[in-house]
């Protein structure tokens, strides 16, 4: 390349690659990392945003320099010198994006792979999606709660149905989002690390009130976590405060 393009494409490239990086560092693109497979997703999204920064810098600023340097007068409607290509380019911009697209697919599969990994030990949880409420159940012991709670540090299995409609279960902090679909169980597992409190998402548009179908992901210590459930199944096991005495037997 001469040095008269090179000079100024490489200052536009410069400016233009400090603006690209400046949107990457200075917003916050994620929320918390609250789950042991969020840290797989960040570095693939991470990954793809670098490689997307670079590919926009680069097209940019050429864009950028060629509309400056090779403009024309406006009252010059003369055709340009016929181009044939340039077979070295094509290989170029060919070859990179197979590249790309092969390093992408493979990390994709493994990080689907390591993240879907069965625990020896997990907590198993019935879902319910239904227009427009979350409901979680706690198998072999009748507990129903509006939030989801788990233990920090145990691998939760979530078992999703719908009696209605397509809804689709996404916590941003622990980063999957699962559709539960009528007439199927959908399965989620995650295994939380960050004690707190995380809100959950319908994120399929499942009615008129959608935008309202909203519940909680509570992350708890074990201690606290066993305590919440065995008091909620003393609550469960024990009659209604207003339930009537039972009736005298006779010769009682």
């Amino acid at each position: 390349m001469k040095s008269r393009h090179a000079l100024p494409l490489a200052l536009i490239t410069i400016v233009v690659g400090a603006l690209t990086a400046a949107s990457m560092l200075l917003i916050d693109w994620y929320p918390d990392q609250a789950s042991e497979q969020a840290p797989r997703v960040d570095h693939l999204l991470w990954f793809l945003m670098i490689c997307s920064a670079v590919i926009f810098t680069g097209v940019t600023a050429v864009l950028i320099y060629c509309a400056w340097r090779f403009r024309v007068p406006e009252d010059d409607e003369s055709e340009g010198p016929p181009n044939h290509g340039n077979t070295r380019l094509e290989i170029i911009w060919t070859v990179i994006p197979i590249l790309l697209l092969v390093v992408v697919a493979v990390w994709a599969v493994k990080v689907q792979l390591d993240n879907e990994a069965v625990a020896a030990d997990q907590t198993a949880i019935s879902v319910t999606a239904r227009q427009f409420v979350w409901e979680f159940d706690y198998p072999g012991t009748n507990v129903q709660s509006g939030d989801l709670r788990v233990p920090v540090g145990k691998q939760v299995r979530l078992d999703m149905r719908s009696p209605d409609v397509i809804h689709s279960f996404w916590v941003p902090e622990i980063r999957f989002k699962q559709d539960v679909v009528p007439g199927r169980t959908t399965h989620m597992i995650f295994d939380p690390t960050k004690v707190g409190t995380y809100p959950i998402i319908c994120a399929e548009l499942c009615g008129a009130g959608h935008g309202l179908m909203r519940g909680r992901l509570i992350v708890m210590p074990q201690a606290e976590y066993d305590a919440w459930l065995n008091q909620a199944k003393q609550q469960v096991a024990a009659p209604p405060a207003n339930a009537p005495a039972p009736a005298a037997t006779p010769g009682g």
